[in-house]
């Protein structure tokens, strides 16, 4: 169809292309971060509460570090699983953005959690990639699309609240050389809830009629 008749339609559909896209790429940058990351030392780049006003880029820097090889398998694992999924599910650009945003506000949410006084990793900003691309579906999608959505929500909580993130800084799960934050978890899933919230409306405004 020529694009001078295709209008809304086909902007919509370049939007949805241009997004995934980004999504994609933002997904292998972080993995690919984190593998340029892993021989540096450690406490030079991750989450110290004690350092967040002196040392505010920790709130990036964080992501990209891991404390032993399973833990950053299975992060890289992770971020292959959702970028996949933002590709697959066509989000547009403005959740591209939100995902970008909960970034630093996942770190910036341990501070609710003062005793985790050391945090590395992409387990939070990939459960708040996970929060973006459900509401997203829930929000724009119709049909099988808003389904995903909600079962993608669904469990994403059920997830987030069977850690029991507000029992405690650190659990010690079996299978696992590390311990485990599952109030960075929490604080990734909310971070990315919000995010995805504030971009959408904002979308939602600029074009209504976009699905």
């Amino acid at each position: 169809m020529p694009s001078w008749r295709c209008g809304g339609r086909c902007l919509a559909e370049r939007e949805q292309r241009a997004g995934a896209a980004g999504w994609l790429v933002f997904a292998a940058l972080l993995a690919a971060g984190a593998l340029l990351a892993w021989p540096a030392p450690r406490d030079a780049l991750d989450w110290q509460p004690a350092l967040a006003l002196r040392e505010p880029w920790r709130a990036f820097s964080a992501v990209f570090v891991h404390y032993s090889a399973l833990h950053l398998a299975a992060n890289l694992a992770g971020a292959l699983l959702v970028g996949a999924l933002g590709h697959a599910a066509r989000l547009p650009t403005p959740s591209v953005i939100a995902w970008l945003a909960a970034w630093p506000l996942t770190q910036l949410g341990l501070l609710l959690q003062p005793e985790l006084l050391h945090y590395g990793g992409l387990s939070g900003l990939l459960h708040a990639g996970v929060a973006v691309a459900g509401v997203h579906l829930v929000w724009r999608g119709a049909g099988g699309r808003r389904r995903v959505g909600l079962a993608l929500l669904a469990g994403l909580a059920i997830k987030v609240v069977g850690e029991a993130p507000w029992a405690g800084a650190l659990r010690h799960p079996g299978g696992w050389d590390i311990a485990v934050a599952p109030f960075a978890h929490a604080s990734g899933a909310l971070a990315g809830l919000l995010c995805a919230l504030i971009a959408g409306g904002l979308a939602a405004r600029r074009l209504p009629s976009a699905a």
